[in-house]
C-alpha cells in the first residue's frame, strides 16, 4: 500500500462535479495535489505538452476523465494519451454520466482501467469517489513511467 503523497488530474467541465471530487478527496493524506482542466484540449496539453514542447510536469497517479468534454471529447483524449509513448500506461479512471454500452466498449477497447457511472445522489457520488481515490491511489500499484 502507497503511502507517499501524490497527484491527480481532474479533467472535468461540470463545476459541481469538480467540488464533489474535491470535497471527496480533499481530506485524505495521500493526495498532495489536485490539478483540474475543464476540457480535453487542455488534458492533452497538461499531459503531453502544448505545440510539441516537452511538458515540464510529472504525469500524475490517477487521471479522471469525464467523456463529454467541450473541444476535445474524453474518447479522443483518452485515445491520444494511449497512443502515446509518455501516456500509454497512465492510470485512467473515466468518471461519466453515460450509461451507453457503446461509449463503455469503446473506453476499454481503448485501455481505460475502470469505467465509473456517476451516482446522481450527492453522498453516493461522494463515497464512489472517495472508494476511487482510496483504491486507485492507495491499494494499487501502478507501473513505472519513464517521465
Amino acid at each position: 500500500m502507497s503511502t507517499e503523497p501524490t497527484r491527480i488530474l481532474l479533467v472535468e467541465d461540470d463545476p459541481n462535479d469538480i467540488e464533489l471530487v474535491q470535497i471527496a478527496l480533499r481530506d485524505y493524506k495521500f493526495l498532495s495535489q489536485m490539478d483540474v482542466v475543464s476540457d480535453g484540449e487542455q488534458a492533452l496539453h497538461y499531459l503531453l505538452g502544448r505545440d510539441g514542447e516537452t511538458p515540464t510536469r510529472p504525469l500524475p497517479r490517477l487521471v479522471l476523465l469525464d467523456l463529454k468534454l467541450p473541444k476535445v471529447n474524453g474518447l479522443r483524449v483518452l485515445q491520444t494519451l494511449r497512443a502515446h509513448p509518455r501516456t500509454r500506461k497512465l492510470v485512467i479512471v473515466v468518471m461519466t454520466s453515460s450509461q451507453e454500452d457503446s461509449d463503455l466498449n469503446a473506453c476499454y477497447d481503448l485501455g481505460i482501467n475502470s469505467y465509473i457511472v456517476k451516482p446522481l445522489d450527492f453522498q453516493q457520488f461522494l463515497n464512489v469517489a472517495q472508494q476511487v481515490g482510496l483504491y486507485w491511489i492507495q491499494f494499487n500499484k501502478p507501473p513505472l513511467f519513464l517521465t
